[in-house]
């Protein structure tokens, strides 16, 4: 199966074509063909940088994965000519006889010709944990002839003929399911929406300006140019580049910890998501197996239960067994004298193993198992039976793994086999943990203090589920099982699902089928899956989770690519895509609501003055000078209240914060006209200049108060963001005195005008926070 290569050309073509950059570039040829080149180049390199930037980030992000993929070769051995060869596996074709071995990938999908204790790990295909054994048509093997690309051999060698590769696998499958459109996720969603939402404003306002204008037999090409002046000052063309380095810069710092954010829009996602899907295994738990107890049939603490089955597992050679090891790095036995006479391999059909061993003379059969079936080759009487259960059952209760090791004295003979494992002692019961991630309790506490649920998809028991995620504190009333998702139809399961954290035993697209119902109760999801079988959720979810480790088929699927594990990265992530999007949505707060006022002042005041109350270049430079002062944005610090929910794009709340703050503004201006009219009987010059300076230095010292939910003097600006806004004041007070003033067609303003502007400003920065802390108490999900 080949995964999704970055094709630079598709990439640019899909930043390039969303309704707010397409709003941005008709604005820039409209203003180009009325004859404002300047606006039409500033807005075009405006939507250039952003859509570059955006496009860097994803290329960087291919560039890393590139470099991930890279680490591993596949190689296949086939036959070719005659002979064993060890080829690329791409170039393995159907018809090749292929051979394998333990530890070998299988390179295409196969049907067995010939196989010796053969056992397959497929998980990454089916999400099953243990090896399956595999045979030729016809024999013992429960799971078949069929081999998987994908998957891998854990024991035993085969000889099998291939017969289907690439996308014609199940594997391949898998990936054309992925190769559809991918549900639109929050971010993409509130991009299209912000950007139909400025459109039909936009041109509202373009059509009402002209048409009065015309009506009231002004210039009509004056006229056309006013009204285009204002339209285009409407649109926040500076949007795509803030928005791009605000979130670049959430990325980058995500890089230093390990953490590839394949897009920028993944940033937003992680910030806006409020509910977690995983797997326990290695986001709860290390997914390394640890011997806790070696106990007696009735629950004491003995040691010659843990002595048995390290000699087990110290002379078994067959499947290699995360048990076994955690047994043997308890304690690996003194083999000494011991001498390894005989196995009894591991099947699925008796789920145990034996050796058989001899000492001085005496030979024992040791055998270990899942506990049912041992106990079934056990001589106990009742009591001795129910004690034996009474135990098992406790610690299965307590989410343990359990084996069962039982033994007897064997006489000599040259062979031994399954009729051997009769009438066995019990020795007892080895319990096993997965033991919680260091610091997995703390991250899953502070995610759900920051607004996010973690709901656990399982392929576990639903007593060891239980366990582990009660222990570490999560909500284990109810645990689904995948029998009863099944049972469920959507509505039944969709109410089930809000209400429930662990789900067990659940199959790879009964975890899809969770997902996509979260989304549609309106959740934003996050999936953290690294297998084949968890490509389809991945791609389900608004914000795919993988690992480095992963398969690449969720490597491809998901949109970011974490370098360790563990919940606390991706908490860090979450906060990281808050931040930046805050700063968005401070910008999108000023910039909306500044221009919405003064298009209002400007609309207005053409009703009634002689004269157009800004000149088309000073309604460009008054846009330009004032996006320039919030280029800084991206370097603020963010309210710690505003960090501690999800964040979403929220179009009510800009559209309700522009049609309030807008107004304000208006009003702000109609005192500056009334008191450049009564108090210093302004000319059209005049007035034009004392507008431009006031105009400027309200919506650009705005954003100190904008920039936070609580009391701006309490709330410190980044050092970038202080200067420039102020620069750009400075700037604007000082441009009718300077020799570009007269092209600009501004004029000296009187001295005492500053006076009362800086009363005007003061006061309506006051008003501001007033209006600002009732709409955002009446909100309460953005900026605190």
């Amino acid at each position: 199966m080949r995964a999704r290569r970055f094709v630079p050309l598709r990439e640019f073509a899909r930043l390039a074509t969303s309704p707010l950059i397409v709003m941005l570039l008709v604005a820039s040829l409209v203003s180009a063909a009325v004859g404002e080149p300047v606006q039409a180049v500033v807005i075009a390199v405006m939507v250039l940088m952003g859509v570059i930037l955006s496009f860097w980030q994803s290329a960087r992000a291919s560039g890393a994965t590139e470099r991930l993929r890279a680490l591993v070769a596949p190689t296949a051995t086939v036959r070719r000519d005659g002979e064993w060869r060890e080829i690329p596996q791409r170039e393995v074709v159907a018809g090749d006889l292929i051979r394998l071995s333990a530890g070998d990938l299988v390179p295409a999908d196969a049907r067995l010709v010939a196989s010796r204790d053969l056992h397959v790990q497929e998980a990454a295909l089916t999400g099953e944990s243990a090896p399956v054994e595999k045979g030729e048509p016809g024999g013992a093997a429960e799971h078949g002839d069929l081999l998987y690309l994908g998957t891998s051999v854990t024991t035993g060698t085969a000889t099998a003929v291939v017969y289907a590769t690439g996308a014609r696998t199940e594997l391949g499958r898998i990936a054309a399911s992925l190769a559809k459109a991918p549900p639109e996720t929050e971010f993409d969603r509130g991009s299209r929406t912000f950007g139909y939402f400025v459109m039909r404003l936009v041109l509202f306002l373009l059509v009402f300006v002209a048409l009065v204008n015309i009506a009231l037999r002004r210039d009509p090409l004056q006229s056309l140019l006013f009204a285009i002046a204002l339209a285009v000052g409407l649109t926040p063309e500076y949007l795509p580049m803030i928005m791009t380095i605000t979130l670049a810069q959430g990325a980058s710092r995500m890089a230093k910890r390990g953490v590839i954010v394949k897009t920028l829009g993944a940033m937003q996602n992680l910030g806006s998501m409020d509910v977690l899907c995983s797997d326990k295994t290695n986001t709860l738990t290390t997914g390394e197996l640890v011997l806790e107890r070696s106990v007696d049939a009735r629950g004491a603490a003995s040691d010659d239960v843990l002595r048995l089955a390290s000699l087990n597992a110290a002379l078994q050679t067959g499947i290699a067994s995360g048990l076994d090891a955690a047994i043997l790095a308890r304690q690996a036995p003194e083999l000494g004298d011991v001498r390894k006479l005989d196995e009894i391999p591991f099947d699925f059909d008796r789920r145990c193993l034996s050796v058989v061993a001899e000492r001085g003379g005496s030979r024992v059969l040791v055998t270990k198992g899942a506990p049912e079936d041992v106990l079934a080759r056990c001589a106990l009487d009742g009591e001795a039976r129910r004690a034996a259960d009474a135990t098992l059952d406790a610690l299965s209760r307590e989410g343990l793994r359990v084996l069962a090791v039982a033994s007897r004295a064997v006489p000599e003979r040259p062979a031994y086999g399954r009729a051997d494992e009769r009438d066995l002692a019990l020795a007892g019961f080895l319990a096993f943990a997965d033991p919680p991630l260091p610091g997995a309790a703390a991250a899953l506490s502070a995610l759900r203090d920051d607004g996010v649920d973690l709901k656990v998809l399982s392929g576990d028991h639903a007593a060891v589920a239980r366990h582990v995620c009660g222990a570490l504190g999560l909500d284990v009333t109810s645990v689904l099982t995948g029998a009863q998702v099944d049972a469920m139809d959507d509505r039944a399961l969709a109410e089930a699902v809000s209400r429930t954290s662990v789900f067990a035993r659940v199959r790879p697209e009964q975890k899809e089928r969770i997902i996509r119902l979260l989304r549609r109760q309106g959740h934003v999801v996050g999936f953290l899956g690294d297998g084949v079988n968890d490509a389809p959720s991945l791609h389900a979810a608004d914000i795919g989770i993988s690992v480095e480790r992963g398969v690449e088929a969720a490597k491809d699927a998901a949109a970011v690519i974490l370098h360790g594990t563990g919940l606390a990265v991706i908490h860090e992530g979450i906060l990281a895509g808050r931040r930046a999007f805050g700063n968005v949505v401070k910008y999108l707060l000023m910039t909306t609501s500044s221009d919405f006022g003064n298009m209002i002042s400007m609309a207005a005041a053409s009703l009634f003055l002689p004269f157009l109350p800004l000149l088309p270049r000073q309604i460009i430079l008054n846009d330009l000078l004032y996006d320039v002062a919030q280029m800084a944005i991206p370097s603020d610090a963010v309210d710690a209240s505003y960090m501690r929910k999800p964040r979403r794009w929220d179009i009510a709340l800009i559209r309700r914060f522009m049609f309030v703050l807008g107004p304000v503004s208006s009003l702000y201006d109609f005192a500056t006209f009334a008191v450049l009219l009564a108090l210093f009987r302004a000319d059209a010059s005049l007035f034009q200049s004392g507008w431009f300076v006031e105009s400027l230095a309200t919506q650009t010292l705005v954003v100190f108060v904008i920039r936070t939910g609580g009391n701006p003097l309490r709330s410190r600006p980044s050092a970038p963001l202080l200067a420039l806004a102020l620069g750009v004041v400075a700037l604007a007070a000082v441009l009718p005195y300077t020799p570009l003033a007269q092209d600009l067609g501004l004029v000296p303003l009187p001295v005492p005008y500053f006076a009362v502007l800086a009363v005007l400003v003061l006061s309506y920065l006051a008003v501001v926070q007033a209006v600002k802390v009732r709409v955002f108490a009446r909100e309460e999900r953005l900026l605190g």
